[in-house]
């Protein structure tokens, strides 16, 4: 059963069609490795037993029917605790809502469940996904497989660990300024950051949004184009949805290194970076260029990308939490009062401005993109950290003024608008995962997925299983 966990998307479509394992054992091999491993990392923080047990009941019912089978069809699949689920709990990780039970599912649950997968429980985030550290006064704090002593990253951190753990072989997450990324790095597992618009957003007030991204997370990059294909498609509702259809990302291909010319850059243009990190990233530019790549050391102009992302971060906070705060002073946590408070001293002008920079950050990124293909570079700029420290606040000696300034090397790129992977890119002298960022140009989320397939074809550190858990 431990070893049916851990197996690709694709084995368990192909063993279930074949009649050779039915959803219901799928679903109870997921159930008991959950409860096997979960109370050692707090990755699943709501379960639904008895729905999955019923849900996987009707899917094998389905398929003795001879009906042609969706294409997650039995497929468990876990739900970040930002995203609702109906008559499932959704706590956002805040004790104002510690018994919140929604009557609607999201968007990304209807195409999973559409899709035929099967929901079977909530994963832990950050209080109201407010930072790449996983702990809620809710439900505590998740520990990373690999060091039961440091943080998994966040937001979507209990989604990595539960993959990291077999305890699911699919979830979602969302991605503000790296909670895709960073607790898949974190966690030696692949994490997508689609483009705006790919996967639409229906619930948020603010529809033109472009910094928060939902988008899929898996222990392969196929696993993860299997998700990305269910979610992944237009939405008339949604003012900037994308018009190519999911499937057009289900099945990624090797990329040929003939002609393929691949940007590396250890710090994004002079971000702290910790040495070991740096290594893996150095290390993984000579590994694309003995493939065939041509690899350069080089960067995009990201000036002004830190003050855009702080900008729009900050106005949506002072949007979404202002009255939250007023009426639950004692129930939010000081960063998010803090990060609402610096939004409420923007002003028009400040905000015009900043969209001309936006604009301009824009161009010059796509005109580095007309001479490279991809960019790589580090997703974190440090290995995971204590996880009784909320935040970093200094690298290499370098003194950061905020919780989010460790993130930078996530948050430039979603400042951007340009597609993103983390994907498992080896690991430091301590045995600590890596993770490597693969950007690709404007829209061109097909091809980050075919370039993070071709580098875990050479490289397998994915296969890697967190010995802390007691998995290797």
């Amino acid at each position: 059963m431990e070893e049916l966990v851990f197996r690709p998307v694709r084995d368990l479509q192909r063993l279930i069609h074949a009649g050779e394992l039915s959803s219901r054992e799928l679903v109870d091999a997921c159930l008991a490795q959950i409860h096997k491993v979960n109370p050692k990392v707090n990755a699943v923080v709501t379960l639904d037993e008895e729905g999955a047990r019923v849900r996987a009941l009707a899917a094998d019912e389905r398929q003795a029917s001879g009906e042609v089978l969706p294409p997650l069809h039995g497929i468990p699949v876990a739900h970040k605790d930002l995203v609702e689920t109906a008559g499932m709990r959704t706590t956002y990780g805040s004790p104002i809502y510690k018994d919140h039970i929604p009557k609607t599912d999201a968007l990304v649950v209807q195409r999973w469940r559409a899709a035929g997968a099967i929901s079977i429980g909530k994963t832990n985030t950050p209080e109201f996904g407010a930072g790449s550290q996983t702990f809620n006064r809710v439900f505590g704090a998740t520990l990373n497989p690999f060091d039961l002593s440091r943080t998994c990253g966040g937001s979507s951190g209990g989604a990595a660990v539960g993959l990291s753990c077999g305890m699911f072989p699919l979830a979602d997450g969302s991605d503000t300024g790296g909670s895709l990324r960073n607790p898949a790095a974190f966690c030696n597992v692949v994490g997508l950051r689609p483009s705006a618009g790919r996967v639409p957003n229906l619930c948020d007030e603010t529809a033109w949004f472009t910094l928060s991204v939902s988008g899929p997370m898996g222990r392969t990059v196929d696993d993860v184009a299997l998700g990305f294909a269910a979610l992944a498609g237009p939405d008339s509702r949604c003012p900037i949805s994308l018009h190519e259809p999911g499937e057009a990302f289900a099945k990624p291909k090797i990329v040929d290194p003939n002609n393929i010319r691949v940007a590396v850059s250890t710090d994004f243009g002079g971000l702290p970076v910790q040495p070991e990190v740096v290594d893996v990233i150095r290390e993984s530019g000579d590994r694309l260029a003995n493939l065939g790549f041509q690899v350069d050391d080089a960067s995009p102009d990201l000036r002004d990308a830190d003050e855009i992302f702080k900008m729009l971060r900050a106005w949506k906070f002072e949007l979404k939490f202002t009255e939250l705060i007023k009426n639950h002073p004692d129930n939010i946590k000081d960063t998010i009062i803090w990060n609402a408070k610096e939004g409420e001293k923007i002003s028009g002008p400040q905000l015009a401005r900043m969209e001309t920079k936006r604009t301009r950050l824009f161009r010059r990124t796509h005109r580095f993109f007309e001479s490279h293909d991809f960019l790589i570079g580090p997703v974190t700029q440090v290995l995971p950290f204590s996880v009784a420290q909320a935040y970093v606040d200094q690298i290499n000696g370098v003194q950061l003024e905020t919780y989010i300034d460790w993130m930078k090397s996530c948050y430039l790129i979603s400042a951007t608008g340009l597609p993103a992977i983390s994907v498992p890119g080896g690991f430091s002298p301590d045995g600590l995962p890596v993770g490597l960022q693969i950007i690709g140009g404007p829209r061109n989320d097909l091809g980050v997925l075919q370039m993070a397939k071709t580098w875990e074809a050479a490289t397998e550190y994915g296969k890697r299983r967190p010995s802390a858990a007691g998995l290797n």
